[in-house]
């Protein structure tokens, strides 16, 4: 459904996008995943023909956009960057608004903009000006508009951006259940749990270039690094601490309080076993053993850092 190939953007001396290639297969959902300054909004903003491209190619639905803008876009439905809307129009006539400029019949905008207004959760807000709304309320009208066409890609660029623990947990509600509805959709964001918790794939990008792109599954298990907290029973001296750094697989050690350290570990389920096992051998109760942190987290700081 979308497809991108070595596609590459520069901005006099910066590569924003660089040799840039992967594909979204149809009715999957992909986390475009990179700190702020990656190139995620750029990438989207070649995708949906607010920029053109220095070289390389899009394509969705086999269109390429740079040459057939108005054709590859015509299934697809977006959000890029903060939306911004008329703060004297209500809901219903920004619909109405919106769905005459891409060409649709009243009868239809009328018994859509229902549909996608249920959907979003803004149905009793359809009469209210937008100059009254939250960011939230905003963003999810957003996605309103961009579902208004019926539309088979979404593309969603950072769509909890800027907004309060309520407005994202509401904003990710509405995006999984757009997700069940099998719609093939494309979200950058720089939060990794976001992207955990909602995505089939991801796909890692820093200054412009991929790092890796494969399921969250998959990605899960290329790293055996993990954050172990251990608790002691009592205080850990600098002897029991220096014994645990000599232990095989552990990367890195620090002291949280007294009794807590953090364990930088590397290696399998069974190598996690015997460093419990090794550590209770040092005879210092355990009262807590337990990983912190997410392994895709972990990979990703990892090659963010092998990336510059």
């Amino acid at each position: 459904m979308i497809e991108i190939q070595n596609l590459t953007k520069t901005f006099g001396p910066i590569r924003a996008v660089d040799n840039l290639t992967l594909k979204v297969p149809e009715g999957t959902m992909v986390g475009f995943l990179g700190p702020n300054g990656a190139g995620k909004t750029t990438t989207i903003k070649i995708l949906t023909n607010l920029i053109t491209a220095t070289s390389g190619r899009a394509y969705l639905h086999g269109v390429d956009v740079l040459r057939d803008p108005k054709m590859a876009l015509s299934k697809v439905g977006a959000v890029v960057e903060t939306p911004e809307f008329y703060p004297y129009l209500t809901p219903e006539e920004t619909l109405a608004y919106l769905g005459r400029v891409r060409g649709m019949h009243s009868s239809e905008i009328k018994a859509r903009s229902n549909e996608v207004l249920t959907e979003v959760k803004l149905n009793e807000w359809r009469s209210t000006r937008i100059g009254k709304f939250s960011k939230g309320m905003k963003q999810r009208l957003a996605i309103a508009q961009a579902l208004l066409h019926e539309p088979d890609i979404l593309i969603l660029d950072e769509p909890t951006s800027g907004l309060d623990p309520r407005g994202m947990v509401e904003v990710r509600e509405i995006i999984r259940a757009l997700k069940k509805q099998h719609y093939t959709i494309f979200m950058s964001s720089h939060l990794l749990l976001e992207v955990q918790e909602t995505c089939d794939r991801a796909a890692l990008i820093d200054k412009g270039k991929l790092l890796v792109y494969d399921s969250i599954d998959n990605l899960k298990n290329l790293t055996k690094v993990t954050k172990i907290e251990i608790t002691m029973l009592r205080d850990a001296d600098e002897s029991l601490l220096s014994k645990v750094r000599a232990l095989s697989n552990v990367r890195a050690l620090e002291r949280v309080n007294g009794s807590t350290f953090l364990v930088t570990f590397e290696g399998s389920q069974e190598d996690k076993a015997a460093l419990l096992r090794d550590i209770m051998a040092m005879g210092t109760p355990i009262t807590g053993f337990s990983p912190v942190g997410l392994p895709l987290e972990l990979m990703y700081m990892d090659l963010i850092k092998e990336s510059r």
